[in-house]
């Protein structure tokens, strides 16, 4: 339909799969799944190693420029780490990022490759229907009252934790994390926003290690406008998913996203077994 050949990306594809890329990234819906998924459907090609570090550049951009005052206190408050001093909110939550960043770090370099081989199209699915379950569970059970003030080293780690399970492919890094910061008693919003503060250094690490690789064999003919405009897009869409699902968790639950994940999922398995969906 629109499909380029040997993997390159077109600028149609690039605007596409970078919007997909910015909003689904951020919503607990699994980004993994979309760009596997979005691609099968139109006939393009899966985006390469390339286009991939162009897509999560602009999630960071956007994680950094939407959180830019809360960047700017953590560092300031990190400093201050150095000194002994942890009464101060900021610092906690600054050692919580830190603390909690170890777990995803370690199981990224030992065992991202080894869980990306399992990423097919019945895995993404049937783990897209699991989690909602789970984030289901954390609706009803999760007391709602802590947030990012009154939270404890030992929920960093357990969402820490969460995080590396985000390696799992159709997981979900923000529905994981979040899920489990529900389980722990966080309001939605705090959870939700500890959850973006802590992806960032595994994406901004995430992102650093393929760019070297770019750097080094220098980006393919033809593709250096797509891969900017997957970063425009990505940051662009990325930036509005933050703020409207900031919004949204003030007022309400994550119902909406519990019910799309099982539809999809429910969706992914069918098109699995019926039409031949392969990654």
């Amino acid at each position: 339909m629109f499909a380029s050949s040997s993997g390159e990306i077109g600028i149609l594809e690039a605007v596409i799969l970078g919007a997909v890329q910015g909003v689904t990234e951020f919503l607990p819906v699994s980004s993994h799944a979309h760009l596997i998924l979005i691609p099968w459907l139109f006939g393009w090609q899966t985006p390469g190693l390339t286009f991939d570090v162009a897509l999560h550049l602009g999630t960071l951009v956007a994680l950094v420029l939407y959180f830019r005052n809360d960047w700017i206190d953590l560092a300031i408050s990190a400093l201050r780490l150095l000194k002994g001093e942890t009464d101060d909110p900021d610092a906690r939550v600054a050692l919580y990022i830190i603390v909690g960043t170890i777990p995803a770090g370690i199981a990224g370099l030992l065992l991202e490759d080894f869980l990306e081989s399992f990423s097919s199209p019945t895995v993404i699915g049937t783990t897209l229907i699991v989690l909602a379950l789970f984030l289901r569970t954390a609706e009803q059970w999760g007391q709602r009252k802590t947030d990012l003030g009154t939270m404890t080293l030992a929920d960093a780690i357990a969402i820490g934790f969460a995080q590396a399970l985000a390696l799992i492919p159709g997981v979900s890094r923000s529905g994981v994390t979040i899920t489990a910061g529900l389980f722990r008693g966080m309001t939605r919003l705090s959870a939700a926003q500890f959850s973006f503060l802590l992806s960032a250094p595994i994406i901004g690490g995430a992102v650093a290690k393929k760019m070297l690789d770019i750097a080094r064999d220098g980006l393919p003919p033809g593709q250096a406008w797509p891969f900017a405009v997957g970063i425009f897009m990505s940051a662009v869409f990325g930036f509005v998913s933050i703020a409207g699902l900031m919004r949204y968790l003030q007022t309400r639950s994550t119902y909406v996203f519990i019910n799309y994940r099982i539809a999809l999922g429910i969706f992914v398995l069918f098109l699995t077994y019926f039409w031949g969906f392969e990654k």
